[in-house]
């Protein structure tokens, strides 16, 4: 498993989230976290890759 550095801020605020959610530990919800960020980046380039074949066929500007 790979290791990540993050600020103690951070790493504390992750702590008290994991309790209050509930999830199994941190490992669990940064792998979370790091899904949904990349399931949303892959929604926005879906959503731009449309918007330039409309640009292209002359529908939006």
């Amino acid at each position: 498993m790979s290791k990540i550095n993050i600020t103690p801020e951070l790493y504390e605020r992750v702590k008290a989230a994991v309790a209050k959610v509930g999830y199994s530990g941190i490992d669990e919800f940064v792998a979370h976290a790091i899904e949904n960020e990349l399931n949303r980046l892959g929604v926005e380039e879906a959503e731009q890759q449309v918007a330039d074949q409309l640009r292209g066929l002359g529908y939006i500007e």
